[in-house]
């Protein structure tokens, strides 16, 4: 009988120590408001902005451009016609091309950015997570239903503002 109530007794201690402390963070919502992630954004937006400002600009040039041609279809000569077009054609292609790198490259930017916010982001999880004796972070798009008080998010990113204000760019 001592046996049997001491390994009721040593079981249920091991299932006391056998809990696990889990908890979760969304990741995408410390990227939009933490004030690095927030630095970013303006700094990508910015960028956007300009962008758009210049080649809406040099759309509206095209634009005109076609319209005189079409206008003046019935005047020039089918050769000179032929030319013009093919050099419209050409502006056209190299509009699109550089536009397309310039959204390339303002992706490029916004990924090697996040990627730097990651990196500094990493440590501050662990250093919370040993701190508070977390067994398992998981991130948040893959909770269905979790309970408010085991999301960490806020903590988290209290912590990266207190460390980090501002990306260099």
């Amino acid at each position: 009988m001592k046996t049997i109530i001491f390994f009721l007794i040593l079981f249920n201690i091991s299932t006391f120590n056998l809990k696990a402390e889990i908890v979760y963070i969304d990741i995408n919502f410390i990227l939009r408001t933490s004030e690095v992630g927030k630095s970013l954004n303006t700094y990508i937006d910015k960028i956007k902005n300009e962008d758009l400002v210049k080649y809406k600009e040099i759309e509206n040039q095209l634009l005109n451009k076609e319209k005189l041609l079409i206008a003046q279809q019935n005047i020039i000569n089918e050769n000179e016609f032929k030319k013009r077009l093919a050099e419209l054609t050409t502006e056209v292609q190299e509009y699109r091309s550089k536009k397309k790198v310039a959204f390339d490259e303002l992706n490029k930017i916004k990924l090697d950015k996040t990627k730097e916010i990651l990196k500094i982001l990493n440590p501050i999880i662990t250093e919370y997570v040993d701190l508070n004796s977390i067994s398992l972070v998981i991130p948040k798009k893959n909770i269905i239903v979790g309970k408010k008080n085991l999301d960490i998010t806020n903590q988290i990113i209290k912590r990266l503002n207190d460390n980090t204000k501002k990306l260099n760019y």
